[in-house]
């Protein structure tokens, strides 16, 4: 009787745990200022950015300290996140495209999800 318990536990345990979210299906919105509006989603390497309904993937370059930065070199959008906001840019034109952008949970003092565990913003 254990024995079947706890193959059945087992089993449970399995199926419900099988599909679990992780951040990469995580899709991040951020409000900025001028009422501009992009979404995040991805790893803390790679996120794909969706702006004015077109989707661009980003790579996750060096940055300076207290910062994190994503590019697409072909596109030209630059992805600059602080601790308490980001910014987009558009090197290849010279523009920025959005200012102060804040997800939800940036605005009650928190971390972005894709960004709360990774260099250098890993709280102490």
């Amino acid at each position: 009787m254990k024995q079947t318990l706890l193959i059945a536990s087992l089993l449970a345990a399995g199926l419900l745990g099988s599909a679990p979210v992780t951040a990469s299906e995580e899709v991040s919105t951020w409000t900025c200022s001028e009422s501009k509006q992009f979404k995040t989603s991805g790893t803390t390497e790679t996120i794909r950015l969706t702006w004015e309904s077109k989707t661009f993937d980003l790579k996750r370059e060096n940055s300076l300290p207290g910062s994190l930065r994503y590019k697409n070199a072909a596109t030209g959008h630059d992805l600059v996140v602080l601790g308490n906001k980001a910014m987009l840019f558009n090197i290849k034109s010279g523009t920025r495209l959005a200012d102060f952008c804040q997800t939800a949970e940036m605005k009650t003092g928190k971390l972005p999800h894709l960004f709360a565990n990774s260099e250098p913003f890993v709280q102490n």
